[in-house]
């Protein structure tokens, strides 16, 4: 029996919290901007989001039961702001990602009743560091591997990044309403991960939206 579980096709899954069109389409065209640096890659759209729980990898059977989990959410209002300055991340001289601020006290108690319910069902561990709502707007580049770290297998070090993505317009520090949350499949390719949507709950309009 442990055997043929292990066999079972896997999948990589995470839940997130939407951002309204009007947010996203504003933050591409930031980031065209902003991302000045040929070190930074641009984190595509539809992979604007916040995370909420990141399942790793779950079996393709338990996708419904995930499905029906989400489902059972209360639709509840969900209002998030962005911060003016992107943060670097992890800290230090060669981050690998930079992110944006989403503080959200609604967010963050939606994301703890959640992270309760699939760590019932066994489905994910909850982290020890504190739920940080952010959205990851760029990823930098990793500088090519040197023949010892090829061979050894390592990964390579992030690119130097010198010029760091600008501050937020003033029109994307509003407060805006999360439209729906969603059970995403994630699938790494060479250019960058493939988010597929694979159930989705509707939490509020967004008047501005």
């Amino acid at each position: 029996m442990a055997k043929e579980r292990l066999k079972s096709p896997r999948a990589r899954l995470f839940v997130a919290l939407d951002l309204p069109d009007h947010v996203r389409t504003r933050l591409v065209e930031w980031q065209h901007e902003a991302l000045g640096d040929p070190a930074l890659r641009a984190i595509a759209p539809d992979a604007l989001h916040v995370t909420l729980c990141f399942l790793a990898y779950q079996p393709e059977k338990d996708i419904e039961r995930l499905s029906r989990l989400l489902r059972e959410i209360e639709p509840r209002s969900v209002t998030m702001r962005l911060e003016r300055e992107p943060i670097a991340g992890p800290r230090g001289r060669r981050p690998r990602l930079f992110a944006v601020d989403a503080p959200s006290d609604e967010a963050v108690a939606l994301q703890a009743g959640l992270s309760d319910r699939l760590e019932a069902e066994r489905f994910y561990k909850p982290e020890k560091r504190p739920f940080w709502p952010h959205v990851t707007v760029a990823r930098v580049k990793l500088e090519k591997r040197t023949a010892s770290e090829r061979r050894g297998r390592r990964r390579g070090r992030p690119a130097l990044v010198e010029r760091a993505p600008t501050a937020l317009p003033e029109e994307l520090l509003g407060p805006f309403a999360a439209p729906r949350i969603t059970l995403y499949r994630s699938f790494l390719r060479p250019a960058g991960a493939e988010y597929v949507p694979l159930a989705a709950v509707d939490l509020t309009s967004d008047p501005g939206g």
